[in-house]
């Protein structure tokens, strides 16, 4: 089968808790839920921040540079 030569798939946490029903939760459920996804989306923002310098550095190197 063609897939068995595909790394595997990477998980969508993200996309299976947004099919998740939260009707079960209480408020309080709710505000930690929150407060745990918000955490997970300033962790995610500083990652990107840190790949997004260092792909800006590596740029810098490997780019050509002009001369007068």
């Amino acid at each position: 089968m063609i897939d068995e030569d595909l790394p595997p798939k990477r998980g969508d946490a993200a996309g299976q808790l947004s099919q998740e029903s939260l009707d079960s939760y209480s408020q309080h459920e709710l505000t930690a839920r929150i407060r745990l996804l918000e955490s997970e989306i300033d962790r995610v923002k500083a990652h990107f921040s840190r790949v997004a310098e260092h792909r800006k550095a590596a740029d810098a190197l490997f780019s050509p540079r002009e001369t007068d």
